[in-house]
């Protein structure tokens, strides 16, 4: 495997309206635009489903799932790749995981495989790691 590590800027965010649900909770769904930079340099469009226990206070409980399609370059090859995450916080615990979309690799990232985390600094950075590996040339 292979480690790769990016930073990342949310260049877009389009919310639907939240509905409230059985419960209590809230959910909601928004289309989001990503910009990487480090060993991926790419652009990605992602679809977010999140709900939220309490909307003003993230640490009551709070989740996502997202499907996400990036374009650009991993360690300097070129391609597209869909890939799968989620994250979890609540209770002073966040949790994070993902995987590569089996057979999503275009170009030079085609058989791509791996998984998937995104983690926050202190600051609100964002980071994404991706263990991943390719077919040898």
């Amino acid at each position: 495997m292979t480690r790769a590590i990016a930073s990342f800027d949310v260049t877009g965010w389009e919310p639907s309206e939240p509905e409230v649900t059985e419960g209590g909770f809230t959910r909601s769904e928004a289309a989001v635009r990503k910009r990487f930079d480090g060993d991926l340099v790419a652009e990605s469009d992602a679809r977010v489903v999140m709900l939220q226990v309490d909307v003003d206070d993230l640490s009551a409980g709070a989740s996502y799932v997202a499907s996400e399609v990036v374009t650009g370059a991993l360690a300097g090859r070129r391609g597209t790749f869909a890939m799968f995450h989620w994250g979890l916080s609540g209770g002073g615990r966040r949790q994070t995981g993902g995987r590569i979309v089996p057979g999503s690799g275009t170009d030079d990232l085609e058989g791509l495989e791996g998984s998937v985390e995104i983690s926050v600094d202190g600051d609100g950075g964002h980071t994404l790691a991706l263990d991943y590996e390719l077919p040898s040339d």
